[in-house]
């Protein structure tokens, strides 16, 4: 970090700044956008994403089995309510940074451990059987997001957390989307099983792209749900506090691009290669939230 953060405690500089490579090296995207939030909301933010990194690395983690994954869940469970308290466990940089999060900014520990029972879902192979099913985990672990960070960047209408909560969602279910082919190979399927049979698909079929047409037809009517929560969480936008605003703005256009391509090419999340934005897009969109930064309409 190249200058001391506003409202960031002298000594908190040091783990702040590993939340922030914490951040930069497993989050482009996420970080570009944080990037555009002042201080020190910034700084709440990178905390708060080392916390959901760390929580959806044990989770993933090799080497361990099922029962493991679930126990370290449990310690890192412990360990939040803790820091939420305003003790960092063993001093250690995560720690310390959510305990400073805790204590300027009301967090709801709920969310916290709404996020946590999604990891705990997340171990070993997963399968949703009704969206219904599916909308409760992209709850816990999107929509749970959504709501610690209106919390930090402050909001001005009591809708705007039923608006955080549609756009966890429009954002997760484009991660999933983008993310089939990965999950598929690693056992997890998070597309409902209720919706391949209305389609007279498998997984296995859709992973392999066969048959073509109904595959397509299949993605798209996935993303057309997902295009309805980017719809009706838009007027979060406007409840934002301005000076956070450009943040929210830019990972929408990142995410809603993301969503956009694979609308234009279905096929692409089978694919081997992951579905992504162009650099001179991804450009573009910092170019117009910075504008929005400096009060000019992107």
């Amino acid at each position: 970090m190249s200058a001391v953060p506003a409202g960031v405690p002298a000594d908190l500089l040091p783990a702040i700044a590993e939340c922030e490579r914490v951040t930069r090296t497993r989050a482009r995207n996420f970080w570009y956008g944080l990037r555009l939030t002042p201080e020190p909301q910034r700084s709440a933010m990178y905390a708060i994403y080392a916390w959901m990194r760390e929580a959806d690395d044990l989770a993933d983690a090799e080497g361990f089995e099922d029962a493991e994954r679930v126990d370290r869940i449990a310690r890192f469970r412990q360990d939040t309510d803790s820091a939420l308290a305003g003790r960092a466990p063993g001093g250690r940089a995560t720690w310390r940074a959510l305990a400073w999060v805790a204590g300027r900014y009301e967090l709801a520990p709920r969310d916290l451990h709404d996020m946590l029972d999604g990891q705990l879902s997340d171990v070993g192979s997963v399968r949703y059987e009704t969206w219904e099913d599916l909308r409760g985990f992209c709850y816990r672990v999107a929509s749970t997001v959504g709501l610690v960070c209106i919390r930090v960047w402050g909001y001005r209408d009591p809708d705007a957390p039923a608006l955080a909560v549609d756009r966890g969602i429009a954002f997760q279910l484009t991660n999933i989307l983008r993310d089939f082919r990965e999950d598929f190979d690693q056992g997890r399927v998070y597309l409902p099983a209720q919706d391949f049979r209305r389609m007279d698909l498998t997984p296995e079929a859709l992973r392999r792209w066969t048959p073509p047409a109904q595959c397509a037809e299949f993605v798209r009517a996935q993303c057309d749900r997902a295009a309805q929560f980017y719809e009706r969480s838009a007027p979060l936008d406007r409840m934002i506090e301005p000076s956070c605003l450009p943040t929210l703005w830019a990972m929408t256009q990142i995410y809603r691009g993301i969503l956009g391509r694979i609308e234009a090419r279905p096929a692409g999340i089978a694919s081997e290669r992951r579905v992504r934005l162009p650099a001179w897009r991804k450009a573009l969109i910092a170019w117009r939230a910075r504008r929005l930064a400096s009060g000019v309409a992107p």
